[in-house]
C-alpha cells in the first residue's frame, strides 16, 4: 500500500467520526497544555520572583563583628562613615545588641500601678544615626536622633511601633519618657514600616553615647544596603574600610544568589506541575487506546474485507497506528497553542513579561504525536492479528 493512500485512509477512518475523535483529541490537548502551561508560567513566574528578590533581598549585608580580646574595639562606631563612601552603598547603620542589652526593664511612667502591667522586658540597643535606612523603615511619629544628640549624650530615645503600643505612647509632642531600668529617657521618635530587621519594632533604640550605661560600648553588627548588582562588590570592600588592620575577623552575611532563587522557584513550580501534566498525557493516552480498541472491534468486517484483498498484516496496523498518531499529533498542536495562549494571558494580567521557549512549541506536538503513537500499539497490534475468515464471519 502507498504511503499516500494509507494516510487517505487514515483520516478517512477519522473523518467518519469527528465528535469521537474530537473527544478522544481532548485528553492529549489537556496533557499537552498543561505541560507547555507548566514549564512557560514557572519560568515567567521564577524570573519575576528573582526580580523581587532583588528588589527586597539582593541588596542587603550584615556584618557581624566579634567581641574585643584586645580592649580597643574591632569596628569604632565612626567607621560607618568609611563604608558609605564607597560606591555602591545606599545606607549603613552599626548597632550594638549586646546580651547587657536584652529583656531589660522597661515603663513609661514611674509610678507603680497594681492593677495593670506598666512594665515590659523589651530589648535596648544602640545605633548611629543611619538606622532608619539602613533596616529599611521610617519614622511613624517624631523623628530620629542626629549627631547632635550623639556628641551631647543626650539622653534620648527611639521606640518601634510594638514597644509603643505596649507603653502605651501614642503621641510625642509632650515629650514623653520611659525609664530603663529606673533611668529616665525622652522618646523623640516612633520607627516602624520596617522591611529590614522586623525585630526593631519591639525595641528601645538609644545613641551610642547614652547606651554605655547598659553595657552596648562596641558595635557587634553593621546593616549595609548595596545597589543592585553591588553587593558581592561591596561584601569583600566592607571588612577593610570598617576594620583596616582586623577585616579578616568579620563575617560577611550576603544573600543567596538570585540564580539559585530563580532556580528553586522554577524547579518548585516544575515538580508540582508537571505530575499534574503528566497525569493529563497518561488519561489522554489511555482514552486514545480506549477508543482506538473500540474502533478495531467496530470495524473487524472492515479489517477482513482488506486482509482479504491482499491487505498485509503491516498494513492493518500501519493504518491503525497512523490513525492514533494522528490524534495524538492534533492534540499536541492544539495543546501547545493553547499553553502559549495560557502563558501570554496570566502573563498579562499580572503585568509579567511571558518567557517562550520555541523549542517547547516545537517539541509539544512531537510529544503529542510520540503519545498517540504508543497508545495505538496494542489496538493496532489486535487488528493485525485478525484472520479474515473470522473477520468475515
Amino acid at each position: 500500500m502507498h504511503v499516500r493512500d494509507l494516510a487517505g485512509e487514515a483520516v478517512a477512518g477519522l473523518l467518519a467520526r469527528p465528535v469521537r475523535t474530537a473527544l478522544t483529541t481532548l485528553g492529549t490537548v489537556l496533557g499537552i497544555a498543561t505541560l507547555v502551561v507548566t514549564l512557560g508560567v514557572a519560568a515567567t513566574a521564577g524570573n519575576q520572583i528573582v526580580g523581587r528578590f532583588d528588589a527586597l533581598a539582593a541588596a542587603a549585608i550584615t556584618v557581624e563583628v566579634p567581641g574585643s580580646t584586645t580592649g580597643a574595639p574591632v569596628v569604632t562606631w565612626d567607621a560607618v562613615e568609611r563604608l558609605t563612601r564607597l560606591r555602591g552603598v545606599e545606607s549603613a547603620a552599626a548597632v550594638a545588641d549586646a546580651e547587657e542589652g536584652a529583656n531589660l526593664s522597661v515603663r513609661s511612667n514611674d509610678l507603680v500601678d497594681p492593677a495593670r502591667v506598666t512594665t515590659h522586658a523589651l530589648t535596648v540597643l544602640a545605633a548611629t544615626t543611619g538606622l532608619p535606612g539602613a533596616a529599611r523603615g521610617r519614622m511613624t511619629r517624631g523623628r530620629f536622633y542626629d549627631e547632635g544628640h550623639v556628641r551631647r549624650g543626650d539622653r534620648v530615645a527611639v521606640i518601634g511601633e510594638d514597644a509603643a503600643r505596649m507603653l502605651g505612647i501614642t503621641r510625642l509632642d509632650r515629650s514623653p519618657a520611659i525609664f530603663i531600668d529606673g533611668h529616665a529617657y525622652t522618646v523623640i521618635g516612633v520607627l516602624g514600616d520596617l522591611r529590614r530587621e522586623r525585630s526593631l519594632s519591639a525595641a528601645v533604640i538609644l545613641p551610642p553615647t547614652a547606651g554605655r550605661r547598659f553595657g552596648l560600648r562596641e558595635v557587634t553588627r553593621v546593616l549595609v544596603n548595596t545597589s543592585l548588582g553591588a553587593t558581592d562588590l561591596i561584601a569583600r570592600q566592607a571588612p577593610v574600610a570598617l576594620s583596616p588592620g582586623a577585616g579578616d575577623l568579620l563575617q560577611v552575611i550576603t544573600p543567596p544568589s538570585p540564580a539559585r532563587a530563580r532556580d528553586a522557584a522554577r524547579g518548585d513550580a516544575d515538580a508540582l506541575f508537571l505530575i499534574l501534566g503528566l497525569v493529563s498525557l497518561v488519561v489522554g493516552a489511555l482514552g486514545i487506546a480506549n477508543v482506538t480498541l473500540v474502533t478495531v472491534m467496530e470495524r473487524v468486517q472492515e479489517i477482513g474485507l482488506r486482509r482479504a484483498l491482499g491487505a498485509a498484516r503491516r498494513h492493518v496496523a500501519a493504518q491503525f497506528l497512523l490513525e492514533s498518531t494522528l490524534i495524538g499529533l492534533a492534540g499536541g498542536v492544539i495543546g501547545a497553542s493553547l499553553g502559549v495562549v495560557a502563558i501570554v494571558a496570566v502573563s498579562a494580567v499580572q503585568q509579567w513579561t511571558p518567557l517562550l521557549d520555541v523549542r517547547l512549541a516545537v517539541a509539544a506536538p512531537l510529544a503529542g504525536a510520540l503519545v498517540g503513537l504508543l497508545a495505538g500499539l496494542h489496538p493496532a497490534w489486535r487488528a493485525a492479528r485478525m484472520e479474515p475468515v473470522d473477520a468475515l464471519r
